[in-house]
Order: C-alpha cells, then sequence, then structure tokens
C-alpha cells in the first residue's frame, strides 16, 4: 500500500478531483528519504487550482508526509501512516488539516474538498484491489 500512495503520477486517473499531477523533481534528503516535489491540479466545474506540495516519502517508518509549499491554501498538510497487520495487509491512517487563503474560495470549495477527501480513502481501496486484486 505504501507504494501504491507513494506512485503519485497515477493519482489523476483515481483520484477524485485530481486532474493532473507533474512531478517537479525527486530528490533523496539527508536521512536517505525520497523527496517528490510536485503540482497537482485539482477541477471541479468550472473551478480549476494548482497546488506545489513536497512529498516526503519515509519507508522505514512506513510514512508519507505531504507538505504544502504554495497555490490557494494558507496551508494544507496531509500524514499517511502504514501499520502491518498480518499477511498481505495493513491498517493506513490518513490525515489531513487544510485552510483556503480565500474567504470566498473556502466558501466555494470547501464543501466540495471535505466530500471529495471523504471519497478519497474509497478511491485508494478500490485502486489497491485494481492492483493487487481484492480479498476474500
Amino acid at each position: 500500500m505504501f507504494d501504491l500512495v507513494a506512485d503519485v503520477e497515477r493519482y489523476p486517473q483515481f483520484v477524485p478531483l485530481c486532474r493532473s499531477l507533474a512531478v517537479r523533481r525527486r530528490t533523496t534528503d539527508s536521512e536517505g528519504r525520497e523527496v517528490i516535489v510536485a503540482d497537482m491540479t485539482v477541477a471541479y466545474k468550472f473551478v480549476h487550482e494548482t497546488f506545489t506540495s513536497r512529498i516526503t516519502l519515509d519507508r522505514p517508518k512506513r510514512e508519507i508526509l505531504v507538505e504544502y509549499l504554495e497555490g490557494p491554501f494558507e496551508r494544507m498538510n496531509n500524514r499517511w501512516s502504514f501499520r502491518a497487520t498480518g499477511d498481505g495487509a495493513c491498517d493506513v491512517e490518513f490525515f489531513i488539516a487544510y485552510e483556503f487563503r480565500s474567504r470566498t474560495l473556502g466558501l466555494l470549495m470547501g464543501g466540495i474538498f471535505d466530500a471529495a477527501f471523504r471519497r478519497f480513502a474509497a478511491a485508494f481501496e478500490r485502486r489497491a484491489d485494481q492492483v493487487y486484486g481484492a480479498q476474500a
């Protein structure tokens, strides 16, 4: 599941509202973690917004940290944590906190984003079933 979430280039194929994702660069930090800087464009009806994030893939800790760099938000951070639960299974925890820079955009998009994030987990579960096969 870590690899599925880390495969950010495929997000436009299955993540709600994600219309495109372009990786600006991939590096390795001083602790040996892969760091990706990427632009994601989200769209709903007539609203299109692009934001840039730094994604840190920490395989030893089984965490993916996403830090907001620029775009329509005042702040946005999220974290994925993975905990093995048995043979070929794991628990996935997803946390996100965000605030739009513009009050108008927040009023317009806030409810849409809240609904999209609720569907977010289901989209990743469906993607896992497609990639790894559904478990009985």
